[in-house]
């Protein structure tokens, strides 16, 4: 028994110096990404030039979208534009981005309900789950995006606080410098690595080694923290939902942060939809505290940036924040717009459960066809 106790520990304490380590590969891949955007492009006005095909937001919310589907992780996504942020990207083009990402990363709980396509009735309440994550964020965009274009909401509150942190009267963020003191030595050696690569080329092998550090510190952080935290994680799960909207968000947003995934906290729901433990009305609720505690990833990526970048890897990053913190508010706060999401994914769900191909053809169109024929055009 001493023997099992000891291996335990063993692996246990092993568990959480990955999640460090990963935790700091991540940081460092992010410092990766803003410091070759920023060679690359020569900064601000040289990202404008290079992203100007994508001057037009929808075009940008759709790349964002397109990217998320593709790698199956907002965090990933997110932490790749606040580097891309901190190089110069411009904030016009950053938050539609952003916007993109949150479509983008309900794909995997749709394709998680796919599973459930032997047995009609546990398909129908699984996808019926499932796609109402997707017709929130869908509907937020179509609320918040025109919103931001008009008067640019998001940003001037973003960027009002992240002022207040990063150039307060009292403490200056810039002057505190120890996060880059921690990525440095990871960055300069990357950078060190690819040093043979002739001119500005050396900015674009950084921004793509930042881009695959992202995505595996990531996806092994999920792992690694769905190993020593899955377990409390599914208690919570268990022990809230259906307990009322603000216990569901509240647990949503709580599992989110401690296994740093939103695509696995709503996928591990799915099955108790399927087997009709919980109905999509129930199950709503927690989605939305998936979207709100999804965006720890951004604001800890924006951690990794410091000096004149600063502020504006962490407007980004609360740009996140608010818009999906407020879409809860306001969609789920007003009656009318709390009951589009749960209609729209109780009709396709009853359109899908009859006709398995439409399903299909839901999740195919909406992640991959559209928007890559839409990019296609524009180029």
């Amino acid at each position: 028994m001493s023997v099992f106790n000891n291996n335990f520990k063993t692996n246990k304490l092993f568990n959480w110096v990955a999640v460090i380590f990963l935790i700091y590969s991540m940081l460092v891949a992010v410092s990766t990404v803003g410091s070759g955007f920023k060679i690359f492009s020569g900064g601000a006005a040289g990202a404008e030039q290079i992203f100007e095909f994508v001057t037009n937001p929808f075009i940008a919310l759709i790349l964002g979208t397109l990217a998320t589907a593709l790698v199956q992780s907002s965090s990933t996504v997110t932490a790749v534009i606040v580097g891309l942020v901190a190089g110069g990207l411009p904030l016009s083009i950053a938050i539609p981005m952003i916007m993109g990402a949150n479509i983008g990363t309900t794909i995997t709980n749709t394709i998680v309900s796919i599973g459930h396509v032997r047995d009609k009735a546990e398909f129908k309440r699984a996808f019926s789950a499932a796609t109402v994550h997707d017709f929130f964020n869908l509907l937020a965009v179509i609320i918040f995006l025109p919103l931001e274009l008009m008067f640019g909401m998001l940003e001037k509150i973003a960027t009002a606080t992240a002022h207040f942190f990063v150039d307060g009267a009292n403490v200056s963020m810039k002057e505190f410098n120890f996060m880059k003191a921690m990525t440095k030595p990871g960055v300069n050696f990357i950078s060190e690595l690819v040093s043979v690569v002739p001119g500005k080329m050396v900015g674009i092998v950084m921004v793509i080694t930042g881009v695959l550090i992202i995505l595996f510190s990531v996806t092994f952080l999920g792992k690694v923290l769905k190993k020593v935290l899955v377990g409390r994680a599914k208690n919570i799960l268990h022990n809230t939902i259906g307990k009322g909207p603000v216990t569901g968000v509240a647990s949503g947003a709580l599992m989110t942060v401690m296994v740093q995934s939103s695509s696995t906290s709503t996928s591990l729901m799915i099955p108790l939809a399927g087997s009709g433990m919980f109905t999509t009305r129930q199950i709503y609720p927690f989605t939305l505290g998936a979207n709100i505690g999804t965006t720890i990833t951004a604001l800890l990526a924006a951690t990794a940036i410091s000096g004149s970048a600063a502020e504006a890897a962490l407007t980004i990053a609360l740009v996140h924040f608010l818009f999906n913190f407020l879409a809860v508010v306001v969609i789920y706060g007003i009656p009318v717009l709390r009951e589009i999401p749960l209609r729209l994914a109780e009709h396709l769900a009853e359109v899908g459960t009859n006709n398995k191909l439409l399903a299909l053809g839901y999740v195919l169109g909406t992640f991959f066809v559209i928007p890559g024929l839409i990019m296609i055009g524009v180029r």
